[in-house]
């Protein structure tokens, strides 16, 4: 069992600032065992350090602001200032130097990656970890919760008043414990707005489609917010499904033994979707080598003309929507290639086959960095590419070339290839662009 992940401030003296600032101040440490986020060399001793000189009152304040995001929002296809200002560390600011740590949740785990930093000249401190810690997200909230309990007892413990830390840390309190505000707060979130930043009613249409859709769904819909873009309503999915959409049974679709795959929170997207794979394998009877497309439909419980390329395709994601029965319903995909589509008919398959217990009706398939959606690609891959078989093809030789034949072989894209051997520490993650896609640690 991995150590708890700690934040904590050793107190030390200071004699100027603000009252709470200076009774907060202190050695700022985030470790998880003998795994220090905050290390790095002080400038003016040159020597190393656990971690910087800061006031921990400021610490506290911006994870009580930011506590939705940090907790509930994943990390964009695109960075952004103000995602940023809700996820690093470093933009804290407030006089002091602080870690190059970036903090964002999958809705499932949490991750905190620590970056070196590189100063020109002179720097009165420069942060030399470089590493992740990944863990549920349950946990992180627990240790977060502790560390801004233990920076109201510092202030209350040297008689200071009620601070803006305090109101804030009230009102998230009040916030969490009220069930439709905080459904409020998370959708806000996950559309990477503030509290009450969101419009209104954009919320509450989502609140509205949630009761056809189903909370879950609706959530994911809100990951996959696009700027610009409107998030779209229950009624375009429902036309959309009508008219372009394929039948599909999902009475037809194989239950799997539960006890046989992994908690949810225990292992990283990629490990359960993989593992999910080959139960189902094991439970279906499949070879080793590629999945024929007739195979994978019936599995699917939907016809084989849905994997043909389609021109016409290109729409916002791939869903599939059941009708108010439950017995009967329509898969809608959106890429235009026959590899694409059966990647996402996959994922399709493996969102049915985990998220039953939520009895909603529609299975999302999009682009955002949640937990259920990198679950999605690493099952995909894996029921259509074996990592096991796929090594024994490529024989050691990962090169381009040998990358995109084994890709032909298996009738999936290159990029799905190239995750495997990435996922399984064949070659360098550098060949990948999002660490996302992996969370391998």
């Amino acid at each position: 069992m991995k150590e708890a992940l700690d934040i904590a401030v050793s107190w030390e003296r200071l004699d100027e600032g603000a009252v709470e600032e200076c009774a907060c101040f202190g050695l700022l440490t985030i470790r998880q065992g003998n795994r220090l986020l905050t290390e790095g060399i002080d400038g003016f001793i040159d020597s190393t350090r656990r971690g910087p000189l800061v006031s921990g009152y400021h610490l506290a304040e911006w994870l009580a602001w930011n506590w939705w995001r940090l907790t509930g929002e994943p990390m964009p296809k695109r960075m952004s200032h103000d995602w940023s200002f809700a996820h690093s560390l470093a933009t804290i600011g407030a006089g002091y130097l602080w870690p190059n740590i970036s903090i964002f949740s999958d809705r499932e785990h949490t991750v905190l990656i620590a970056k070196p930093t590189h100063p020109d000249g002179f720097a009165p401190f420069r942060f030399t970890a470089d590493q992740a810690i990944i863990l549920p997200t349950r946990q992180f909230v627990a240790v977060v919760d502790r560390f801004m309990e233990q920076i109201q007892g510092q202030l209350r413990a040297k008689a200071i008043p009620l601070t803006n830390f305090d109101r804030i840390f009230d009102e998230l309190q009040a916030e969490r414990t009220d069930s439709k505000m905080a459904a409020g707060r998370k959708l806000e979130a996950l559309l990477g707005c503030d509290p009450d930043e969101a419009s209104v009613e954009e919320i509450e249409r989502l609140f509205a489609d949630a009761e056809g859709f189903g909370w879950d769904a609706i959530q994911e819909l809100a990951a996959d917010h696009q700027p610009g873009r409107s998030i779209p309503r229950m009624s375009d999915l429902t036309a959309l499904a009508a008219t372009i959409g394929t039948d599909t049974r999902p009475g037809d679709i194989p239950l799997l033994p539960t006890t046989e795959l992994p908690p949810r929170d225990q292992v990283p997207a990629w490990r359960h979707g993989y593992e999910t794979a080959r139960v189902l394998r094991v439970a279906c009877g499949l070879q080793s080598g590629p999945l024929p497309d007739q195979r994978l439909a019936d599995l699917s419980g939907v016809s084989v003309q849905v994997l043909a390329a389609s021109p016409s395709a290109g729409h916002v994601f791939a869903f599939s929507l059941d009708d108010e029965s439950g017995k009967a319903g329509h898969i809608v995909l959106r890429s235009k290639w026959a590899t694409g589509r059966r990647f996402e008919l996959a994922r399709l398959l493996g969102d049915r086959l985990t998220t039953g217990y939520l009895n909603e009706r529609l299975l999302p398939a999009t682009r955002a960095y949640t937990y259920r959606q990198k679950f999605q690609r690493a099952f995909a891959a894996e029921l259509l590419c074996p990592f096991e078989a796929l090594k024994e093809q490529m024989d050691g030789d990962y090169s381009a070339d040998a990358r995109e034949d084994v890709a032909h072989y298996f009738g999936v894209s290159e990029r799905t290839v190239t995750t495997l051997l990435v996922n399984y520490k064949c070659i360098d993650r550098s060949y990948l662009d999002e660490d996302l896609e992996i969370l391998a640690a």
